[in-house]
């Protein structure tokens, strides 16, 4: 399993080094004035341009600039914004935010897309089976911001259940954006979990599990389960780093302070260290994510062993 690891660990690197230069070279290399706007409507004074272009290396050639910024990054050190504030204290600040919603909607999609799922494929051709396709489908039809406009619509402002705003970015007041945040993995989980349990009820193992008098709760849950799960814990573990990625939509809604907001203003004002430095950690979140879900793998099927 160590060696598993570390080789996986070390496969990473090469990924790593990829996606962070394209992301460098698409946010610095891109034609234009990546300092057009900061001046307000007037153009910037060449004393404040070449301080600027100095200070992001940008008269170096592209490999040079992503060199000094790969080392700096090895040192903790993102940079800093056009602004001059350390754009790791800014994501220190905001991603904290992000993660714990990206958490509470990944245990809402996991618990109510496993067990919907389970339900429905335990249920095959039933009316629960029918009612968690319907409501899986329609789901999957709206998308997450119109989803967010209606519930707090309705379940904020109309009937007053919710505050319609996050006021402090607790769990509790983060249970609502996220589920909105997981509506629509939500319903793929739970089809997918349908799916993989109509199709493993009928393997030979479970009819011997059944024919040895075997319960049928420990049968479920013991055999059935665990090898019917996956593939849904491969979809919820890149799901983390897509609903960190994808929270700019319903932080905007429900107004969380998080990575979401920070990134939208970046983009705004063509900050481009701040972009490349949240990018950077959603991409070694994805990266680890990968990692852990292929250790679980081990866990959920004995069969599958790392050496």
């Amino acid at each position: 399993m160590g060696r598993y690891v570390l080789r996986r660990l070390l496969q990473m690197v090469p990924v790593f080094l990829g996606t962070t230069f394209l992301i460098y070279v698409m946010v610095w290399a891109v034609p234009g004035d990546p300092f057009e706007g900061k001046c307000g409507e007037r153009d910037c004074p060449e004393s404040y341009v070449s301080a600027m272009r100095e200070r992001f290396n940008l008269d170096d050639p592209l490999l040079v600039q992503y060199a000094k910024y790969l080392g700096n990054l090895v040192q903790g050190d993102f940079g800093l914004t056009s602004s001059g504030l350390q754009v790791a204290d800014r994501i220190a600040a905001t991603f904290p935010v992000t993660l714990k919603l990206a958490l509470v909607a990944l245990v809402v999609e996991a618990v109510i897309g496993i067990t919907a799922g389970v339900v429905s494929g335990l249920r095959n051709r039933g009316f629960l089976d029918s009612l968690v396709l319907v409501s899986t489908l329609f789901l999957i039809s709206i998308p997450v911001f119109v989803t967010g406009y209606v519930v707090q619509l309705v379940f904020g402002l109309q009937l007053g259940w919710i505050s319609p705003t996050v006021t402090s970015p607790t769990i509790g007041n983060l249970i609502v954006p996220g589920f909105v945040l997981a509506s629509l993995s939500m319903a793929y989980v739970a089809r997918l979990s349908r799916a993989s349990i109509s199709e493993n009820r009928r393997a030979d193992y479970v009819r011997t599990a059944l024919a040895k008098g075997l319960p049928q709760r420990r049968v479920v849950g013991v055999h059935l389960l665990r090898n019917s799960l996956i593939p849904v814990i491969t979809f919820l573990g890149t799901d983390l780093g897509a609903f960190l990625g994808g929270a700019i939509v319903t932080e905007g809604i429900f107004n969380v302070p998080g990575v979401g907001g920070l990134v939208f203003r970046s983009i705004l004002t063509k900050d481009g260290a701040m972009v490349t430095g949240v990018v950077t950690v959603l991409v070694l979140v994805y990266l680890l994510m990968t990692l852990l879900v292929d250790l679980l793998y081990a866990v959920l099927d004995p069969r599958i062993r790392y050496d």
